[in-house]
């Protein structure tokens, strides 16, 4: 690095810190109400990621909107949640395994296009819709624009310092889980929300219209934003991806999976290993297998 690059770096760096250092001192942060610091914090955020490259007019508009704000109850679900304790033999009851046969009746032309296309078996798509949202049936109510916010805001110390506050009341985690937990997270949550947000501009679809799990997955197979852009596929053909569609959503599951290494006629231990990919649980992997092999029976 020359010596211009540092100095200007440091100045830089100077005026950030002092700039923030007279807010606080002319502003203190608890003079203001929750919603006022939540709308500084969010504000924060927004110009990390204009300065990204993101259009300023759009973030700044999108981030002011009343809706936009931090979900710390879904984070908090999402920081203290634990595949091995998920009840996955729920899924191979009779009454289950029979919604997944009236699926497949339902979507057979979408299913066997997929199969035909990636050569994955339509039992399998079906039993990872059916754990993923009981076929569509449960997509999760979390906001996926404020639920990835809030976890990429987690990288900002004052950020963290106030989600913690109000995550501490509800949360089963000790401040040093919580901050492992938030350098984990953190990272990974920012490149998923500039993911989704470059999905909905691409779609032009409100980003507030848009619900899932706390963990920021969405549609009726669950996936990641960064999985959107580079997997899903347009299943029925209308020139747009949504993944709330039935057809889209089973293409792009086939489309993951062949592109993890899915093949026709793989043995139980490699079809294994493939669907740890899609969601890294070996009982809920063991699952999907059970199921596909009920369908098929």
């Amino acid at each position: 690095m020359s010596d211009h690059g540092f100095i200007w770096r440091f100045i830089s760096g100077f005026f950030r810190f002092f700039s923030i250092f007279l807010f606080f001192v002319i502003v203190p942060l608890d003079s203001l109400s929750s919603t006022e610091s939540e709308m500084m914090y969010l504000d924060s955020l927004a110009k990390r990621l204009v300065k990204d490259g993101f259009d300023e007019k759009q973030i700044q508009e999108l981030f002011r909107r009343p809706e936009v704000r931090f979900d710390t109850r879904g984070v908090s679900m999402f920081s203290v949640h634990q595949e091995a304790k998920l009840n996955y033999g729920q899924f191979l009851s009779d009454s289950n395994i029979q919604k997944a046969r009236q699926y497949m009746e339902q979507h057979l032309s979408s299913l066997q296009a997929a199969e035909r296309v990636y050569g994955v078996e339509k039992e399998v798509i079906t039993a990872i819709m059916l754990v993923e949202t009981r076929l569509g049936t449960y997509l999760g109510g979390s906001s996926i624009l404020n639920s990835l916010s809030t976890m990429a805001a987690l990288s900002d110390p004052e950020s963290r310092e106030f989600i913690w506050n109000k995550m501490s009341k509800t949360s089963d985690h000790t401040r040093s889980q919580f901050n492992s937990w938030s350098d984990r997270k953190t990272d990974w949550a920012y490149n998923e929300l500039k993911a989704f947000i470059t999905y909905t501009q691409q779609e032009a679809v409100d980003p507030l219209s848009i619900s899932g799990s706390y963990a920021g997955a969405l549609g009726i197979c669950q996936f990641m934003p960064s999985n959107v852009l580079k997997i899903a596929r347009d299943g029925n053909l209308d020139g747009r991806i949504n993944l709330f569609d039935h057809a889209d959503a089973i293409a792009s599951i086939a489309n993951y999976l062949k592109v993890h290494g899915w093949r026709p006629g793989l043995d139980r231990d490699k079809q294994y290993q493939v669907l740890l990919r899609y969601n890294y649980s070996k009982p809920y992997a063991d699952t999907l297998i059970d199921i596909a092999q009920r369908l098929k029976g």
